[in-house]
């Protein structure tokens, strides 16, 4: 499974280490990804998403609800 948060797309940046030395070393920048579980009232069933903190942040000021339903709109399986 990718590294991508669901609500947001965010995914892993790249770009270079740099040594004390100013040896320059590729390297990767992930996102802070969070397995979490919802409780979907209308559907009376649990939903996992995979999300970014900030998304998380972003879920307790939306909902739930409003955020599956973006989802769905973009042909997200839940």
């Amino acid at each position: 499974m990718s590294r991508r948060c669901e609500v947001t797309g965010a995914k892993p940046s790249f770009g270079n280490a740099v040594s004390h030395s100013h040896r320059r070393t590729r390297r990767r920048w992930n996102p802070n990804l969070q397995n979490h579980r919802y409780w979907l009232p209308s559907e009376r069933r649990w939903v996992r998403l995979t999300l970014t903190a900030r998304a998380l942040k972003t879920v307790d000021r939306k909902g739930v609800e409003k955020i599956v339903a973006e989802l769905r709109v973009r042909g997200v399986k839940i």
